[in-house]
């Protein structure tokens, strides 16, 4: 983040802890604009990467071709754009290889973190990991389930603790019910 973004972000900060009738000058507030401007700059990364570089694909056999591969309970977290409070939850995505292309498993976490690491909805967390997955590996399918808790939804409005959204995304043989059913009985099994 640039030094003027960071003044802009510290400035608004002060003015909305104005605006609630607080004291930004106040002993416990004073570092709180930059503070916030650090975070920001931290939870919304991604705007300043456009791209996700950060992958590496392997050629293998093509025993590996129809079968799934599958990377469970991936934690992430993200921030709501209708409100700019946090959701949060885990990510389970799978894959099935085609032409032996496989993707090095560490990357799949860090392609849920830049996905996430702006401002946000569930729906486009999990679509947005799917397509990547489908451009990156061109395989037989993907499978994306996302599981989360809303602050908008928690500290807010209906102010309903620890209810859970599901959104999944699922292409190639995923949408086939057969193999849909197989996958989801894999995850609940491992």
């Amino acid at each position: 983040m640039s030094p003027e973004n960071q003044q802009i972000i510290e400035q608004s900060v002060k003015n909305i802890l104005k605006a609630v009738g607080d004291d930004p000058d106040r002993s416990g507030l004073k570092e709180t604009p930059a503070r916030v401007a650090k975070m920001y700059a931290e939870v919304f990364s991604s705007l300043e990467e456009p791209n996700f570089d950060d992958i590496k694909i392997f050629q293998e056999d093509t025993a590996v071709d129809g079968e799934n591969v599958i990377v469970r309970n991936i934690p992430f977290y993200s921030m709501c754009e209708h409100h700019l409070l946090p959701f949060f939850g885990e990510i389970t995505v799978g894959y099935v290889p085609k032409g032996g292309r496989i993707i090095g498993l560490s990357k799949i976490p860090r392609l849920v973190n830049y996905v996430a690491a702006k401002p946000n909805v569930q729906e486009n967390i999990t679509s947005e990991l799917g397509r990547k997955l489908e451009k990156l590996l061109a395989p037989q399918g993907v499978a994306v389930i996302v599981t989360a808790r809303h602050m908008c939804i928690e500290m807010r409005g209906v102010k309903k603790t620890d209810s859970k959204t599901t959104t999944s995304y699922y292409s190639g043989v995923f949408k086939d019910p057969t193999h849909k059913m197989a996958f989801l009985q894999e995850i609940k099994t491992c």
